[in-house]
């Protein structure tokens, strides 16, 4: 014998008339969940640096790695991933790229033979200095309107939150 279908817990379509709020609005605005927002804001902003460093041929994770080579020259493959927050194997790929477009070399470690350290190559530099200054126009926009006193407590918050996370 047939059972009748209970329709209460069946899934339906959704209302076309119910759209999902634009970024900043609702849920996806200031009533988010701040691991929400600071998801979405991550998405967007990668989304203009894409757009911000395509011309120079480099992504957001290229110039991740090449920010912090410029910063921390001769670090090893796996304290530049933790450092441009990438898996390894990301990591590598990343490294390939850039080695054989001659913008990084690896040197040898003084004490150990197995370990390679990174560094830009004069040409990495200057790709770098180039993408630097387009990062930071993209950095003065995302700013604009807010005092410097407003800009540090957003920065002290954001380092806040990622130094309490492991391999931070």
């Amino acid at each position: 014998m047939a059972m009748p279908i209970d329709r209460r817990h069946a899934i339906t379509r959704p209302d076309p008339k119910q759209l999902i709020p634009r970024a900043g609005e609702g849920k996806r605005g200031e009533d988010g969940y701040f691991g929400y927002l600071l998801r979405q804001a991550a998405g967007a902003y990668r989304y203009r640096m894409e757009a911000t460093l395509a011309d120079l041929g480099i992504t957001q994770p290229q110039f991740a790695v090449m920010a912090m080579l410029g910063a921390y020259p001769g670090l090893s493959n796996a304290d530049l991933a933790r450092a441009a927050l990438l898996t390894p194997q990301t990591l590598s790929v990343i490294v390939a790229n850039l080695e054989k477009a001659g913008t990084i070399v690896k040197r040898r470690h003084a004490t150990n033979e197995r370990i390679r350290q990174l560094e830009l190559s004069a040409k990495g530099e200057a790709l770098y200095a180039e993408a630097r200054v387009r990062v930071r126009l993209l950095e003065a926009d995302l700013a604009a309107g807010y005092s410097e006193p407003e800009q540090k407590i957003v920065r002290r918050w954001l380092a806040a939150v990622t130094a309490g996370t492991p391999e931070s």
